[in-house]
């Protein structure tokens, strides 16, 4: 019986030897085809080429971004050329360890809009229309400049200045903005050494409505650009451009609390005032004689308990198009039709309208005594209403 399992078991060994013989053989004589086989594979010298071609490309990508750099540069250069410096007093000191504000001083910024004298820049810099103030130029000479024009909702002065034959900038399209877009802010913070100072960023956001307090009084910015390109104090004025120079802007405000939250006035608003005092040298400005608000401040409003006469009809008003009528000026264009506080108007003259600023952009082309026709919304019920212009 013992001897039986043990020739069992010696047989049971030399099948397990022979069968890891086996598969030795097998490993080997596999790998050995593996060897012989790719020994023969040569490397074709296309694929260093491929290499060398990345290479060259790279090197080309470099060259183009220091063309671009320097084409930038150019641009901006040419740019601050037709920046401005604007003080309220002809002698504003040239140190920023000046004992007077920047406020006192009515330090700002302006940019050349037309060839003949005007320049564009805020109303909080500037002063209120037929205000005097000294506008510098990039030559340093200085010139005495009256505001020709201004309007304190959109914090926005047209200044006029003795002088001809004046480089000035091309205005962009603010309509076709896009955030993320880059973008450059010039203009001359805190005080003389650091005119024209130029910073980058992009365009953060578009229509944003800031709520304004002064001197215990409200008031609502809105349709802004908001941008992340440093503004600081003595910025206002100056130009939000493009990388190929364009002016998209006017810098107004920041935010004092925050970094990087910095805001424009879009172009397109003064476009038509510009052009007005370009060809003509006047601007006849016509009103509709309304307060209203577009969709965008209506939260402000229902936030705040305001008792304000003027914005006290608006706070628990929803709508998702037009802007809302929240007063009607006693006296004015509007007054005596049908219009009513608390209407929605959708279009103008077939012109859809969504912002305060596509009303006024609108109404800055038309002249005192023009007629437009309102469509208008009040519940259910859809009117049309025509207004003389005042």
């Amino acid at each position: 019986m013992n001897a039986n399992l043990k020739k069992k078991k010696k047989m049971s060994n030399k099948r397990k030897a022979l069968t890891l013989f086996t598969i030795a053989i097998i490993l080997w004589i596999f790998g050995f085809y593996l060897y012989i086989t790719y020994e023969k594979i040569e490397v074709s010298p296309s694929n260093y080429e491929t290499t060398r071609i990345l290479s060259t490309l790279e090197a080309q990508d470099v060259d183009k971004i220091e063309e671009n750099s320097t084409k930038i540069a150019d641009v901006i250069e040419e740019t601050t050329r037709k920046v401005v410096g604007i003080s309220k007093l002809k002698n504003a000191g040239n140190s920023i360890l000046s004992k007077s504000t920047e406020s006192e001083l009515g330090l700002g910024t302006g940019v050349i809009v037309t060839d003949n004298g005007y320049i564009l820049s805020n109303e909080h810099v500037t002063g209120a229309k037929y205000s005097k103030c000294y506008i510098t130029l990039e030559n340093g000479n200085t010139y005495d400049g009256t505001v020709a024009w201004s309007d304190s909702d959109l914090d926005l002065s047209i200044t006029k200045i003795n002088a001809k034959n004046l480089e000035y900038v091309t205005l962009s399209d603010s309509n076709q903005i896009r955030v993320g877009e880059t973008v450059y802010a010039i203009g001359n913070p805190i005080g003389f050494e650091f005119r024209r100072t130029v910073t980058s960023g992009i365009i953060s956001a578009k229509n944003r409505t800031i709520k304004i307090e002064e001197q215990d009084k409200s008031s609502y910015m809105t349709n802004l650009i908001q941008t992340d390109a440093t503004i600081n104090p003595g910025n206002s004025g100056g130009p939000l451009i493009y990388p190929n120079g364009e002016v998209i802007g006017i810098n107004t405000v920041k935010i004092s609390s925050a970094e990087g939250i910095g805001f424009a006035v879009p172009i397109n608003i003064v476009k038509p005032i510009i052009e007005s005092f370009k060809n003509t040298g006047e601007f006849a400005e016509a009103t509709i004689g309304i307060y209203a608000y577009d969709k965008e401040v209506i939260p402000y409003l229902n936030s705040s308990n305001s008792s304000n006469a003027s914005i006290s009809n608006g706070t628990n008003v929803n709508f998702e198009k037009g802007i809302y009528v929240a007063q009607i000026t006693k006296n004015g264009p509007a007054d005596n039709t049908e219009l009513k506080e608390g209407d929605i108007i959708t279009s103008i003259d077939n012109i859809e309208l969504n912002t305060m600023n596509d009303l006024r952009q609108y109404i800055y082309t038309k002249k005192p005594k023009d007629e437009v026709e309102l469509q208008v919304t009040r519940g259910k019920i859809t009117k049309q209403i025509k207004i003389t212009l005042g």
